[in-house]
């Protein structure tokens, strides 16, 4: 059983892997994606987008983080995850599933599942310039489309020599519309000689427990229900664990939200970015939690971060 954090471009920084870490229940999380175009990455850049490297791939919680790569040109992802792992990254992953149409445009994410040749040149790729203890994965949809080539291409990915496969249980065109198909998370898993991870629509401990049955898989990683309930992974550990699942109080969670606030002021305080993603993150929860409305209302109006960091003092949920 394994349970892992997904890359989630926008939503799932390394400030946001921080805070879910910390509270709890997760044994590995992967890094937003680093797009690979034309030229190869100097050091500041990587760390920009997985500062874990500088921290022995850890999170401030010692969690381990992936560092993915989304691109097209097999070469140049290659020179680049080689980079990576001269700057101390010690596990890659490459983003077949992202469904943003700039990215597919650019030949990046879902869109190659339309070619399951180049996704097999683009693993093969890597694979072989890799140093062998360096941990290949990957993560893809079950199409673009649709599910046509969903084997295909998950065999193209095991057998250019990757050693895990996380498998977002949606097409691309269907993007996040429920509901995940989970059955063909099993079909994949079925067909291929790697871990398969299953992905997608886990927002309750419930929900972990059907997928588990469904897909067959002891590996899930969770996305955005990890986001809208910060300690559902922590309830999930608690479960099977065989003790009682606690789910955490606002009390608690208002602590972890004044807590990504002076995260995201001490990586970037004099930008709009603390407010804004603080806004964010509030704006999914609210969808779980009533109280996160009223803290959302509270400071929406507000621009400034001092402003901000003042009405959340203000909150008491007991």
């Amino acid at each position: 059983m394994q349970l892992i954090l997904a890359p989630m471009q926008g939503l799932v920084d390394d400030v946001m892997r921080d805070l879910l870490t910390r509270i709890g229940g997760f044994d590995e999380c992967v890094s937003e994606f680093v797009r690979i175009t034309h030229t190869v990455h100097s050091r500041p850049t990587w760390l920009k987008y997985v500062p874990e490297i500088a921290q022995g791939n850890r999170t401030f919680a010692g969690v381990p983080c992936t560092v993915q790569l989304l691109g097209s040109d097999a070469e140049n992802m290659a020179a680049n995850a080689l980079e990576a792992v001269r700057f101390g990254a010690d596990k890659i992953d490459l983003n077949f599933g992202c469904p943003a149409p700039t990215v597919n445009k650019h030949q990046g994410g879902a869109v190659l599942l339309k070619e399951p040749q180049r996704i097999y040149h683009i693993v093969k790729t890597l694979r072989t310039a890799l140093p062998e203890h360096i941990a290949l994965s990957a993560k893809m949809r079950l199409g673009f489309e649709d599910k046509s080539l969903a084997l295909e291409n998950a065999l193209a990915i095991a057998e250019g020599g990757a050693s895990a496969l996380a498998v977002h249980a949606r097409t691309k065109v269907e993007g996040y519309e429920p509901p995940a198909h989970w059955i063909w998370v099993r079909k994949i898993r079925d067909a291929v000689a790697i871990p398969v991870i299953a992905n997608g629509d886990v927002f309750t401990l419930q929900d972990y427990l059907a997928i588990r049955q469904e897909s067959g898989c002891e590996r899930i990683m969770l996305g955005r229900g990890a986001v809208m309930r910060p300690d559902l992974a922590r309830q999930i550990r608690q479960y099977t664990q065989g003790g009682a699942v606690e789910e955490a109080d606002f009390a608690e969670i208002m602590g972890w939200i004044r807590l990504f606030f002076d995260l995201c002021l001490a990586k970037e305080a004099n930008n709009k970015y603390p407010v804004a993603r603080l806004k964010q993150w509030l704006g999914m929860m609210k969808r779980v939690y009533p109280q996160a409305q009223e803290v959302f209302d509270g400071i929406r109006t507000l621009k400034e971060a001092d402003e901000v960091k003042r009405a959340l003092a203000q909150f008491a949920f007991d």
